[in-house]
C-alpha cells in the first residue's frame, strides 16, 4: 500500500510528518511518487495564519473530487485527475484522507462534520495513534475514534528516509502566550524531552550517516530536562549533546537549532556556542517588531533595548555569527512611527536574513479583540518597505562574503542545472558549484566567487 504527506507550516511540522512517515514504513507501506495514487493522503496544517489554513480547505475539496473517482462514483468530474482515472482502471483501492497538526488541533471537534472527505482528524497530542490508523486502513476497517485527551509523547526518530540532514525535536508546546500567537491553544504547555532519548535519537541518525542536526521546539532556549536527578538547561543541553557526539565520534558535524525566544537566549547559551566546535555560528532570533510599546502589547517580555543589548552581546563573542529574524508588521495599533523604529532596527542588527509577514488576526487570541485594527491594503503597503530595506541588506551583508573560502555541506543536484550541486554553509546560505555527484551528503570547502541573487555560486578549492 502507499502513502503521501503534504506537510505545511513550520520545521516541527515537517519533523512530525517525517515521524509519521516512520509507522507506515514500518508496516511495510511505500511512498507513491504522485498523490494520486496514493492509498493514504496525510495532510499535515498549520494554524499560525488564516492563510495557511485557507490553502487547507482548497485542499480538502480536491481530495473531495479524488476520492469520489477513487470510489467509483460516475457522477466525479474527473478534470486534473487523469492519473487517478488510470489508477482506478488498475483496481484502485478507496483513497483515505488523514488531516493531522495544528489546524487539526484547533478544529479538532468541527473539522470531519464540516468536511466528510475527512476520514481522521489526528490532534497534536494523537499523533502516537497513527498505528491504529493504519492497521483500520489495512483492514478495510471504518474510522474508529482517537484518543486526544493523553499526554504528549515525543517520537523516537524524525528521520527522512535518503537525507543527510535531519530535524531532532526537543521541546514541545509554549508558554509564552503572544497575543498574536495561537500555538499555545493548539501545541499546549511546554514539555521537555528526556536527553537519553535525544541522544539515542542521534546515534541512530549517526547510523544513517546524517552530517547536521537542528534541535526543535517553539522555544527550544526554554529546555528545561535532567541528567542524572540534576536539572539541564539548554545551554547544557547543548554542551551534552556535543560531548557524546565527540565520544561516539559521530557523523553528526554540525548542530542547529530553532527557534530562540530573545528573551531566554542567556550569555552562558552566547558562551557555549562560541566555544563547541559543532555548534553553527548561526542564530535565527526572531525580533517580532522594533518598537517597545508594540512589543510589549505583543507581550514578548522584552523591549527594542534588551534585544538590541542582546545582538551586541552575541556579536562581541561570535563576531562571525549570522543573524536571520521574523517580523510582523500591521500589528493592531501599530502607528507610521513604529514602523520607522523596525526599519531602524534592521538598519542597526543587518539580518542576513528576514522572514517578513503582517499580521493575522487569529480568533481566540487576544489580538484579535484589540482596538485599532489596521487595514489590509495599509499593513501591505508597511510591509513592502519592511521587505524592500531587508532586500538591500541582504545584498550587502552577503556581497561582503565574496571571495571567502567556506565549508559547504553538499545537498543535492541544482534545480536549475544538472551538472551542478547545491549546499549550504555553517550560516545556513545557499551555494552551487560545479561537482560530482559522488559528494552528495560529504562536506567540501568552496571558494565564494560571486552572489545571485540570495545564493552563491563558487568554485570547489583543496
Amino acid at each position: 500500500m502507499t502513502y503521501f504527506f503534504e506537510t505545511y507550516g513550520c520545521q516541527m511540522n515537517i519533523a512530525e510528518s517525517a515521524a509519521a512517515e516512520q509507522m507506515f514504513i514500518a508496516r511495510g507501506w511505500t511512498k507513491a511518487d504522485d498523490v494520486q495514487k496514493a492509498d493514504a493522503v496525510i495532510i499535515n496544517t498549520c494554524s499560525v495564519r488564516a492563510t495557511a489554513e485557507n490553502r487547507i480547505f482548497g485542499r480538502l475539496g480536491y481530495f473531495q473530487g479524488l476520492k469520489q473517482l477513487r470510489s467509483g462514483d460516475p457522477k466525479a468530474k474527473q478534470k486534473s485527475l487523469e492519473i487517478a482515472a488510470e489508477y482506478v482502471k488498475n483496481g484502485a483501492k478507496p483513497l483515505t484522507v488523514i488531516v493531522m497538526g495544528c489546524m487539526a488541533e484547533r478544529l479538532l471537534d468541527s473539522l470531519k462534520k464540516d468536511y466528510p472527505v475527512i476520514d481522521y482528524v489526528v490532534g497534536t497530542f494523537a499523533k502516537g495513534q497513527f498505528g491504529k490508523i493504519i492497521q483500520e486502513i489495512e483492514t478495510n476497517s471504518e474510522p474508529g475514534e482517537l484518543n486526544d485527551d493523553i499526554k504528549y509523547e515525543f517520537s523516537s526518530l524524525s528521520y527522512e528516509q535518503g537525507s543527510f540532514t535531519s530535524f531532532v525535536p526537543i521541546m514541545h508546546g509554549c508558554n509564552n502566550f503572544c497575543t498574536y500567537c495561537i500555538v499555545p491553544y493548539v501545541r499546549g504547555r511546554e514539555v521537555s524531552r528526556n536527553l537519553n532519548e535525544i541522544l539515542k535519537e542521534l546515534d541512530v541518525l549517526s547510523g544513517y550517516g546524517v552530517k547536521e542536526i537542528t534541535l526543535l521546539g517553539q522555544n527550544v532556549n526554554s529546555y528545561h530536562g535532567n541528567v542524572d536527578g540534576s536539572d539541564l538547561d539548554f545551554p547544557g543541553l547543548l554542551t551534552e549533546i556535543c560531548r557524546h557526539l565527540d565520544k561516539t565520534k559521530s557523523s553528526i558535524e554540525w548542530v542547529r537549532f530553532v527557534s530562540s525566544h530573545p528573551k531566554d537566549l542567556s550569555d552562558r547559551l552566547i558562551k557555549v556556542i562560541a566555544e563547541e566546535n559543532r555548534l553553527c555560528h548561526h542564530i535565527h532570533l526572531p525580533v517580532q517588531h522594533g518598537s517597545s510599546r508594540i512589543l510589549k502589547e505583543m507581550n514578548r517580555r522584552y523591549s527594542r533595548e534588551d534585544y538590541l543589548a542582546l545582538v551586541e552581546r552575541i556579536k562581541k563573542e561570535i563576531p562571525d555569527v549570522s543573524l536571520t529574524t521574523d517580523i510582523m508588521i500591521g500589528f493592531p495599533g501599530e502607528t507610521e512611527q513604529d514602523v520607522e523604529l523596525t526599519l531602524d532596527l534592521m538598519k542597526t542588527v543587518r539580518y542576513e536574513s528576514a522572514f517578513m509577514y503582517y499580521y493575522n488576526l487569529r480568533d481566540g487570541t487576544p489580538a484579535a479583540t484589540m482596538e485599532n485594527q489596521i487595514d489590509v491594503e495599509e499593513k501591505k503597503s508597511r510591509l513592502q518597505k519592511i521587505i524592500d530595506l531587508q532586500l538591500v541588506i541582504t545584498s550587502e551583508e552577503m556581497a561582503k562574503r565574496v571571495g571567502n573560502v567556506e565549508k559547504v555541506l553538499v545537498q543535492s543536484v541544482s534545480r536549475d542545472n544538472e551538472s551542478e550541486l547545491l549546499g549550504k554553509t555553517q550560516r545556513d546560505e545557499s551555494v552551487v558549484f560545479l561537482c560530482d555527484k559522488s559528494m552528495i551528503g560529504k562536506f567540501v570547502n568552496v571558494k565564494l566567487d560571486v552572489l545571485n541573487g540570495n545564493t552563491f555560486r563558487g568554485t570547489i578549492v583543496n
